[in-house]
């Protein structure tokens, strides 16, 4: 064993030796184990502000007797030697890093540890990788049984797998923990590890459909028994990975089509980054996958180009959401703050620090500590409140948002109050907050609902709580049927109707309130005291605010019901005042209808016979439509014209885009060397259709791709397509004639 210690700083900082820890190893190994460390490596930051410290590091040699008489084990760490690696790291937290760069001592301080599991259980099973050990062996013989491989005959396939067994594994735990694959965020990260894996998968095992998910169960049955959730959340695990899975096997599917497309329009050897960059961006086709396809194809990638244009993305995203944060400016010494937004609307407060914030979305704004607040800070789902301060003097600051912060409530304004030591008046929107509690109470109607309606295998997953609408996923394996979403609302809706009154405990213990049959929700922190809310036998922990009784809800409504992920179902919906707008809305809706049907008695019955006649009527014109083409096709059969040893024909037609289709392959099956290039002008929107034989694209490297996207400037727009046959739509018909004329120029 080598332990690290901090060595200390002569720069701004001038950081002494940390010689507390230095001390404290002596007593334990050798003084020659001791390694002292610069501020690369044993000074932790969690960035350009916040909590930092130095920290001490335990590294392990595990090479052979002989390799460690070669080289003694104390000049290789901290070099990336894969058997002299740190497995465990104590991070002392003893200062602050200010806005202005400079350091200030934490009033508390804190050891923050961690160890590496794999990295211990590989010294202790005396293996030399982490992929050796029994964490991971058995998912590595599931995938070589299911991908019919072999671990340890090919680099490329040994690090596939591993990549796979280890990316399951984050994957799995953090499913398991809550979290589901989504487009932000945290959810986005899961949604990159889970596709890196499926395509190593999909370019070394050549899997090319869904297989990962498959190795659920076998993670289950080693990590279960530490971590139970992994079983218990197992199917939901497995069908949220399979269909990302399926998912981003569509898009390797569509990504090769496109990147041919590419591949076929680049006269070069050299394929431009930017267009591998639409690609991977647009397309989420893998960049490495793009080369590696070129590659086999005697082509290479411009990958100067294609980093130029990701770095202009990360510049973008990052000025997006850049936010420079001050220091705190203290007015009062107080750690203690009180929440009284339960039982209180207003409050007389001080004032106990602000800082300001700068973003490019927001501007500047300014937090606000009070000493009491009445102001809910968003979580579990509920918005923060929002409302005023006011003064004596008459002066109101609007409070635009209330966060959490280090346990800490955060009131967000734009402007700072002229009289920041005065004791004001803090006041909460009582409209928005009403709103919102009798959108949160409903969650909990609803919770109950689903579970009484579809069984008890329904979890909440999620749920977003706003003073407009409500929000809620839950695990559900199908679609909700009509009757059942009748079922659901009827359900909610009697007990807004009895009048269920608010039972509320606050401060329990966690293991009296789950006694008393209250439900924890899945992927929530709770700590050793909750708070209880009860409606009825809907009994659950809850952070948020609600009704004093049910009937306060009126009436729920569900607006829409959907998937959000394999397994995960989300119902939003509709209380109170937004509900009496949804049926005004509707009522309007329907004298409108009605007075268009020419007040029909019976609105429905008029728009099924509508539909009916419109039906008939649509095969009328059709048919129309296929008579006009065929009539159209002798005309057009006469005017094409060999021009360079091909048949061609560029003209304006009056069809639909169906039948311009159906009228195009006919002539290519009656001409060989066919180049057709079709205009048609519909309700003054303008569309190209270009049809090139595929003898033609292959012998004269023609494509219609690149005609109607070279041509669509003449329309105001573009298309593409594939190589024999494509489309471009724009605005301006009168472009039409033009793009027709040059049409020639790509034969000529």
């Amino acid at each position: 064993l080598y332990v690290s210690v901090f060595e200390g700083s002569d720069d701004a900082d001038n950081l002494d030796l940390d010689k507390e820890a230095y001390d404290l190893w002596k007593a334990i190994v050798p003084e020659e184990r001791i390694i002292m460390g610069n501020k690369k490596d044993n000074f932790w930051e969690m960035g350009d502000q916040g909590p930092c410290g130095p920290c001490s590091e335990i590294h392990v040699d595990i090479r052979s007797d002989a390799e460690k008489t070669k080289i003694p084990g104390k000049d290789l760490v901290n070099q990336d030697h894969p058997q002299v690696v740190e497995i465990w790291n104590l991070v002392f937290m003893q200062y602050n890093r200010k806005a202005d760069g400079s350091l200030e001592e934490l009033p508390a301080k804190h050891i923050d540890t961690g160890m590496g599991f794999e990295r211990l259980c590989m010294v202790l099973q005396d293996v030399k990788s982490n992929y050796d050990t029994d964490v991971f062996t058995p998912l590595i013989r599931e995938i070589e049984t299911i991908t019919d491989s072999e671990y340890g005959k090919s680099e490329d396939v040994d690090i596939a797998i591993r990549v796979i067994a280890d990316h399951v594994r984050a994957v799995s735990f953090s499913i398991a923990d809550g979290q589901l694959p989504s487009n932000t965020g945290a959810g986005y990260v899961i949604r990159r590890i889970l596709r890196r894996a499926v395509r190593y998968g999909f370019t070394f095992l050549n899997k090319k459909d869904p297989f990962i998910y498959r190795l659920v169960d076998v993670l289950s049955d080693r990590m279960s028994e530490a971590f139970p959730e992994l079983r218990s959340q197992k199917q939901l695990i497995e069908n949220v990975v399979k269909e990302e899975e399926t998912s981003f096997l569509k898009t390797l599917e569509q990504g090769l089509v496109l990147l041919e497309n590419v591949i076929s329009a680049s006269k070069e050897k050299t394929v431009s980054g930017k267009k591998a960059f639409e690609l991977y961006d647009t397309f989420g086709f893998p960049i490495d996958l793009t080369a590696l396809i070129l590659s086999e194809r005697g082509m290479q990638l411009d990958e100067e180009e294609f980093n130029i244009e990701l770095q202009k993305q990360k510049d973008r995203s990052r000025a997006a959401s850049e936010i420079s944060t001050d220091d705190w400016t203290v007015l009062h010494e107080d750690d203690m703050q009180e929440f009284i937004g339960y039982d209180s609307l207003e409050a007389h407060v001080k004032i106990m620090r602000y800082r300001k914030v700068v973003s490019k979305k927001e501007g500047d704004m300014y937090q606000l500590v009070f000493n009491i607040t009445p102001f809910y800070p968003e979580g579990g789902g509920q918005v923060g409140d929002k409302g005023y301060l006011g003064d004596v003097h008459g002066d109101v600051v609007y409070i635009l948002d209330t966060k959490k912060e280090n346990n800490v409530i955060i009131h967000f304004v734009k402007n700072l109050p002229k009289h920041m030591d005065e004791v004001l008046k803090a006041v909460v929107d009582e409209k928005q907050r009403s709103r919102t509690a009798r959108n949160h109470t409903a969650t909990h109607l609803l919770h109950q609902a689903l579970r009484e309606v579809l069984g008890d295998h329904v979890e909440q997953k999620g749920s977003a709580v706003h003073s407009k609408y409500l929000r809620f996923d839950f695990s559900h394996f199908a679609k909700l049927t009509v009757d059942e979403l009748r079922q659901v609302e009827d359900f909610v809706n009697a007990r807004i109707d009895g009048n269920l009154p608010l039972i509320e405990q606050r401060n329990i213990p966690m293991k009296e309130a789950l006694d008393q049959g209250a439900m924890a929700l899945f992927g929530e922190k709770y700590g050793d005291t909750v708070r209880t809310v009860k409606f009825g036998q809907s009994v659950e922990l809850c952070g948020g605010t609600h009704v004093q009784s049910t009937g306060d809800l009126w009436h729920f409504k569900i607006r829409s019901e959907g998937a959000v992920a394999a397994g995960i179902r989300r119902i939003e919906a509709i209380t109170s005042d937004a509900v009496k707008d949804f049926y005004f809305d509707n009522n309007r809706s329907l004298y409108e209808i009605k007075d268009l049907l020419n007040h029909a008695k019976d609105p429905v019955k008029a728009v099924a016979n509508l539909q009916e006649e419109n039906v008939g009527l649509r095969k009328q014109i059709e048919s129309l439509l296929k008579d006009k083409a065929r009539n159209l096709k002798g005309d057009l059969k006469n005017e094409i014209k060999e021009i360079n040893g091909i048949n061609f024909l560029a003209k304006q037609v009056d069809l639909d885009a169906s039948s311009i289709k159906d009228l195009s392959f006919e002539l290519g099956n009656e001409f060989k060397n066919l180049f057709l290039l079709f205009g048609t002008d519909n309700n003054g929107k303008a569309m190209l259709t270009c049809y090139i034989s595929k003898d033609l694209v292959a012998d004269r490297d023609l494509n219609a791709g690149k005609v109607v996207k070279d041509l669509g400037k003449y329309i105001h727009g573009g298309g593409g397509g594939q190589p024999f046959y494509a489309t471009a739509g724009g605005k301006n018909p009168d472009g039409i004639k033009e793009a027709l004329e040059k049409a020639k120029d790509f034969i000529d």
